[in-house]
């Protein structure tokens, strides 16, 4: 009974939360492409991708904070680091590092950090089309503080506050965003639960020194000197979603365990998305991972489904990780994800 009672008590008040912002932000075609910020829509992490992101109930430790910041709470060690890094469409490339850190009984602290690579592009001008000559990067980067807990033996939360900064040559756009997550994990029935709000927070806008430009002011006298004008920039909103999540697992033999899970996921900018992974685990060493995610208007799904692997290598009371993930992706090479983890 006091299971029930925690279990009441801390998801009635997220899910009232969820379906008040599945009601006003929920996504249709007409919503398509309305929201900027998209780079934290790139996925991370090898385990999560493989199973194409229908992990949000049972992923665990650093990586959950990209997924489910509630899942950090179950933290397998003391200490544990993650790099991952991603090959994009496009040639774009992602870098992420992530670390998380047990304070005992009051809670788990992580930190993040995540940067875009797009490569150097030509600097066109509308007096040199073709190009000046010179070349630009822009900077795509996201800091983000997670705290997580558990709340009882088997309802886990978690919060990620998220600092995003886009900067192109001399014009950038600074906001900051908040996920929310809790899980539930049962005993040894192997049912679990997710639910997760992620980027939420205030609308972002441009501005800099590129988005001004000296004009001659109409009817002034020949001569005048130029005026500086500057062009406001639109404001966009963040790409705001909500997940849930359920998952399963499975104990095929002593050392073989099949994990299945699911996950629906609305969104702000677009339709409904859906996704299925499974992934078969050996004396917690060996995985083998893969998944398919399917939109409400499949058209618009340039990705397919997601298939990985990972070995984990205990080395005394520590352990290392080496996982891959790759995607097919339609009109552009698949996306391949390498990540290495370390737990103390």
């Amino acid at each position: 009974m006091d299971i029930i009672k925690n279990l009441s008590t801390f998801l009635l008040p997220l899910f009232v939360v969820c379906i008040s912002v599945d009601i006003a932000y929920s996504g249709s075609d007409t919503r398509g492409g309305t929201a900027g910020a998209t780079e934290l829509l790139v996925p991370v992490g090898s385990q999560g991708t493989a199973m194409s992101g229908a992990v949000n109930a049972s992923v665990s430790g650093v990586e959950a904070i990209a997924w489910n910041p509630a899942g950090m709470a179950r933290i397998p060690g003391s200490v544990e680091l993650m790099f991952s890094n991603l090959n994009y469409i496009g040639d774009i490339k992602l870098n992420y590092f992530g670390v998380a850190a047990s304070l005992g009984d009051v809670g788990t602290l992580g930190l993040t950090a995540r940067s875009l690579s797009f490569g150097d592009i030509p600097v066109t001008t509308t007096d040199f089309p073709e190009g000046t000559g010179t070349t630009y990067s822009p900077s795509y980067i996201t800091v983000g503080l997670t705290f997580a807990r558990a709340f009882t033996d088997r309802i886990y939360g978690g919060a990620t506050v998220k600092l995003i900064n886009e900067s192109i040559i001399r014009t950038s756009a600074t906001g900051f965003a908040v996920d929310i997550g809790i899980q539930y994990v049962s005993g040894s029935s192997g049912l679990k639960l997710g639910v997760v709000l992620k980027n939420l927070g205030p609308k972002m806008v441009f501005s800099g020194q590129d988005m001004e430009s000296f004009v001659e002011i109409p009817g002034q006298e020949p001569g005048a000197r130029q005026r500086s004008l500057a062009v406001p920039g639109q404001q966009f909103d963040l790409p705001s979603t909500l997940e849930m999540g359920l998952g399963y697992d499975f104990e095929v033999a002593e050392q073989h365990k099949i994990s299945i899970a699911g996950n629906f996921q609305n969104s702000n900018y677009g339709n409904d998305e859906y996704s299925i992974g499974l992934e078969y685990a050996w004396n917690n060493m060996l995985f083998l991972r893969g998944g398919t995610n399917r939109s409400q208007n499949q058209s618009d799904n340039i990705f397919g489904p997601t298939f990985g692997v990972g070995v984990k290598i205990p080395i005394g009371t520590s352990s290392v990780s080496f996982d891959y993930s790759y995607r097919k992706t339609d009109f552009f090479s698949g996306s391949q994800w390498i990540t290495v983890k370390a737990g103390f």
